[in-house]
């Protein structure tokens, strides 16, 4: 089997572009991570699949895949990235377009300086559905990882999220803490975990240990989670620019039962074919 593709990136947060309508595709574990694989296959964070839409009012469905095969329920970088590529690959023309994804639907605007906003829809804070095992939800967490306590903030863009805030990103603990929260009993379908640097109520540093994936260059559902956390803890405006380690995303959040908006780059890398 021979396979199109598209390699495409969002600040640096690197993604195999697959479109699943032209071409047909019957993706398995397996076969994402061989595709994922940086040594034997192209090589990427995550695999994004399009294909046609579950429900009537969506142009697509939007699938993404982990390096290690699992397939996830969100991905705002690979959201900017998708809207981009089903223009390019003459799927559609709309600059508004409609995705059904594992969980919900996402609206992406194209803009005309060539960024994407999406709308990321209203974050999840009651803890039984980030999913988080916890009995009631407040503002901020304890959490026991590697012997220490730390105070944590949990949201969920779609996809779980656990928010460090940290007094300087560069000697934060990603890398130890990052797993040991990734899959930390308290968060059954495990967490994305980031630690943030708040630099002034307008902008913060993030980085971000990504479930199934490691540390990435940039995470969007990531820069989400973060706001959201930073304004309910009282640590942010609404309006915040998100510098992550692959550069800068603007997000947007009024507040609890509204949608967050998140803008930025989607770039192409080169296109070509896979065997498998």
């Amino acid at each position: 089997m021979r396979l199109r593709f598209t390699k495409m990136h969002g600040l640096g947060n690197d993604f195999v572009m697959l479109d699943g309508i032209s071409q047909k595709i019957v993706m398995t574990p397996e076969r994402a991570q061989q595709i994922s694989d940086r040594r034997f296959g192209i090589g990427c964070d995550q695999l994004l699949l399009v294909e046609p839409p579950r429900t009537p009012n969506a142009d697509f469905q939007y699938r993404i895949f982990n390096q290690d095969g699992s397939e996830v329920e969100n991905c705002g970088n690979g959201a900017r990235c998708f809207a981009i590529f089903v223009r390019l690959r003459n799927l559609t023309q709309k600059k508004r377009i409609c995705v059904d994804t594992a969980s919900g639907q996402l609206i992406l605007h194209v803009l005309d300086d060539g960024t994407v906003t999406v709308d990321m829809g209203a974050p999840i804070l009651n803890p039984k559905a980030i999913p988080f095992n916890q009995s009631e939800q407040r503002h901020t967490y304890t959490i026991e990882a590697r012997n220490v306590y730390h105070m944590v903030g949990a949201v969920s863009m779609g996809n779980p999220h656990c928010v460090l805030f940290v007094n300087d990103i560069k000697t934060a603990p990603v890398e130890s803490v990052g797993p040991a929260i990734e899959a930390h009993e308290l968060f059954p379908n495990k967490v994305n975990v980031g630690f943030a640097q708040v630099l002034n109520r307008s902008e913060i540093n993030l980085r971000v240990y990504e479930r199934g994936a490691g540390e990435t260059m940039a995470c969007g559902t990531g820069a989400c989670a973060a706001v959201v956390a930073g304004i309910i803890q009282n640590k942010l405006n609404s309006h915040v620019k998100v510098v992550l380690p692959g550069g800068a995303l603007s997000i947007s959040w009024e507040g609890e039962g509204s949608p967050v908006l998140m803008t930025g780059p989607a770039e192409v890398v080169f296109h070509g074919q896979v065997k498998l």
